[in-house]
């Protein structure tokens, strides 16, 4: 029999997705040859996940979990093919422990992780992908956390849009009204577009990319170039306080901004709360 190497064992994991005692398995029966192992593992078990793994993954939802203590919490998007699987019971259940193993473990080299009772996340999810019929891929996470205050989050009913958000405060709050507010601000960056949640954090690219949108239809306009200095500028500064969260008017009260609402919020409840994270992710 041929030496099976850990290389060899880590190669064939890479080509096919399978778990590395699998694949171990699968070149110890083979002696050593690659390609017999691959092919092993088309006739077993695993051959209906790795044919369904190289199919598209258009559709999918979102979930969140949020700790108990509501410290910590973690959104993931996860990808399927059809919409009809996206609404499976199943696959939404499996998000919703995804999202539990991203918040009690982080999403550092997620789907390496160890994961009930599976080598790893990607085992468990090469395994669904066999009982649901479907090629089954992990997109995305983060993590948020807080010191005080809380997390909290929405996904829309849909599972096509969801948002986690932290809000911190000066010192513990245990009412609901807080758990109120942070849902009341998820669905609000559900509705709009969000690219930060103040001027200063807007990601560089995306405003130059903007910027040069900007020129671009200002040039096209055919004025003095004193005037088009001043058009850009003044677009620019609207497109930042549209895309920044605190700027924006509150969706279920267009009157208030969104820092008017932390601010009134902080005056009622009696704790300065503020907006320190938010994640979005939509399909």
């Amino acid at each position: 029999m041929g030496q099976i190497t850990a290389s060899m064992v880590k190669e064939l994991r890479e080509v096919s997705g399978v778990g590395m005692m699998d694949c171990k398995k699968a070149l110890v029966e083979s002696d050593g040859d690659m390609d017999a192992a691959k092919e092993l593992l088309r006739k077993t078990g695993q051959a209906k996940a790795l044919k369904k793994s190289s199919r598209e993954t258009r559709e999918g939802s979102i979930g969140f979990y949020v700790s108990e203590d509501k410290k910590k919490g973690a959104i993931v998007k996860l990808g399927c093919e059809t919409d009809f699987v996206a609404k499976n019971d199943k696959f939404q259940e499996m998000l919703a422990q995804l999202a539990r193993q991203a918040s009690d473990n982080g999403v550092e080299d997620f789907v390496n992780q160890a994961y009930q009772g599976q080598e790893s996340v990607q085992d468990f999810l090469v395994k669904s992908i066999g009982e649901l019929g479907e090629n089954i891929q992990f997109l995305e996470a983060k993590r948020l956390e807080v010191n005080s205050g809380l997390i909290g989050g929405y996904v829309h009913m849909t599972g096509k849009i969801g948002v986690l958000v932290s809000l911190e405060t000066d010192q513990a709050y245990q009412g609901s009204e807080l758990g109120d507010l942070a849902k009341d601000i998820s669905m609000h960056i559900a509705a709009t577009q969000a690219e930060a949640i103040s001027e200063d954090q807007i990601d560089p690219e995306v405003l130059e990319k903007e910027k040069q949108f900007v020129i671009t239809q200002a040039k096209e306009s055919g004025r003095p170039e004193n005037i088009i200095e001043k058009m850009i500028e003044g677009r620019l500064q609207k497109f930042k306080k549209e895309v920044c969260i605190l700027s924006q008017p509150f969706v279920k009260n267009p009157e208030q901004t969104i820092e008017a609402l932390l601010k009134d919020s902080s005056k009622n409840l009696g704790v300065a709360i503020s907006l320190t994270g938010f994640v979005k992710y939509q399909f």
